[in-house]
């Protein structure tokens, strides 16, 4: 029996024309050119779409009069994407990843449009709302998406392409947002991405006419007891990110109103065993978690201290992010290379490892004795962590998952990613903002120490990802 006869059926590569005998097809042979390019496409447009909606909200909020919202403007769609993250896996495995990655785009380019030619902040947030939960529906139906249509062997290629596409939108991204909100309108910000999203989405039908049903008949609806778990998690994320930006008792009572939602019910949407970081599926599913809210917990004060305490111009602080953008696409590209010499467990246990002294390092510049380049190569260490980790897990839940549980699993990767980071960016960002004013050097050393110590729990969690 040949290697390939023993992987499961989902698993196997498709038949290869003889005139191709000796080259095994890739992500961008004729059978997959167009759904990879249509899939990466929509994957760039909704990062560049987050980055650039990043760089526009201050002059958004000032045109629409709508501050009080600025807040709620970010956490809305975080929250609604959680409900679409759980929806989206449990009818991908009930459907198939077609119908949700159809309504995930339709659900997201209204969101956009509503955003776009919105004539207050109300309208606006409502769109967000919508936009957050169509890129639930979508993301989690693309990966489940790759593991129906692709094999094992180009799963580490895709997803290290769909990294890819999450980072190089960081490098232009907000500069292409400032030139459009500083020399034309904000609103062109919301209303490019459609133009561009719409073609990349049809580029992809004919290769999603072959990603099938599941006909297995499953007591299980929707909008199941799931769905109802999801609001009520999202809602806790909602009031985290609203509670983070408040200050005095308010802060204090929706932290904890918002943190108790997430804690009581985040369980119930991940695998069992997820938070005791058990072998195999729970602690990879953990890991995503962790290395989210690690590497994006710390970015976000890393500008911020180097404007601050050390002087740099924003553009010569943003310039450190791109160096960690170009090496975690750097190790995005080799870990979707054939013939990797480690184990999945041992590139997980080196990039948190990177992660942590990348964090270490730059927290290091606190000191003006030390030179800022040193704090650059350090970040360069966390983006090749980073680079390292994200689409080794992507790999490893598609490995463990049959195929009739891609879907929830997809979907507890993506929740586990969003419910830390929003927890870790909420209490973090609180605790900075009541010390910062009395102890600056303490509230960066708290900033900073807190996703070092998230990092390091995350090389434990690394060690436990084999089954």
């Amino acid at each position: 029996m040949t290697a390939t006869a023993e992987l499961p059926a989902d698993q196997q590569e498709p038949a290869i024309d003889q005139r191709g005998a000796g080259r095994l097809p890739g992500v961008l042979a004729p059978q997959y050119r167009a759904l990879t390019i249509g899939m990466v496409a929509l994957t760039v447009l909704v990062a560049f779409e987050a980055l650039a909606v990043a760089t526009a909200m201050p002059t958004v909020a000032q045109a629409l009069n709508g501050l009080p919202l600025y807040a709620l403007a970010f956490g809305g769609p975080l929250a609604s994407g959680v409900v679409g993250m759980v929806v989206s896996g449990t009818w991908s495995d009930l459907k198939g990843p077609t119908r949700p990655l159809w309504h995930g785009t339709g659900w997201f380019l209204a969101g956009l449009l509503i955003a776009g030619l919105a004539p207050s902040m109300e309208v606006l947030v409502i769109g967000r709302f919508v936009q957050g939960f169509g890129a639930g529906l979508l993301t989690v139906a693309m990966y489940v998406v790759v593991g129906h249509l692709y094999p094992a062997r180009l799963r580490p290629k895709i997803f290290a392409a769909f990294a890819t596409g999450w980072v190089v939108p960081s490098l232009v991204g907000p500069v292409i947002a400032g030139l459009i909100v500083e020399h034309s309108s904000w609103r062109i910000v919301f209303l490019a991405v459609p133009a561009m999203a719409i073609p990349a989405a049809l580029v992809m039908r004919p290769g999603l006419a072959h990603a099938g049903t599941v006909t297995e008949q499953r007591d299980q609806r929707i909008w199941g007891k799931q769905a109802v778990w999801a609001v009520v998690a999202a809602v806790g994320v909602g009031v985290l990110s609203y509670g983070g930006q408040q200050h005095g008792v308010l802060q204090v009572a929706l932290l904890i109103a918002g943190l108790a939602g997430v804690v009581a019910f985040a369980p119930k949407l991940l695998p069992s065993g997820t938070f005791k970081l058990a072998s195999g599926l729970p602690s990879v599913i953990a890991l995503r978690g962790l290395v989210a809210a690690s590497g994006f917990g710390a970015e976000v004060f890393l500008p911020l201290m180097l404007t601050r305490e050390r002087g740099l111009s924003p553009t010569y602080a943003g310039l450190v992010l791109t160096v960690s953008a170009l090496s975690w696409t750097a190790a995005s590209w080799y870990r979707g290379r054939p013939k990797q010499p480690f184990s999945h467990a041992v590139f997980l246990q080196a990039g948190m490892v990177s992660i942590v002294l990348g964090i270490v390092t730059a927290t290091l510049t606190l000191n003006p004795n030390v030179p800022v380049l040193v704090g650059v190569l350090g970040w360069s260490l966390t983006g090749l962590g980073m680079g390292t980790v994200f689409p080794t897990v992507s790999v490893l839940v598609l490995e463990y998952s049959s195929r009739e549980e891609q879907g929830a699993n997809s979907s507890a990767l993506s929740l586990s990613d969003s419910l830390a980071t929003a927890t870790v960016l909420a209490i973090g960002g609180s605790v900075f903002a009541v010390i910062e004013p009395h102890w600056p050097i303490a509230a960066y050393l708290t900033a900073f120490g807190l996703p070092a110590l998230i990092a390091l729990v995350g090389v434990l969690a690394a060690r436990r990802t084999a089954r």
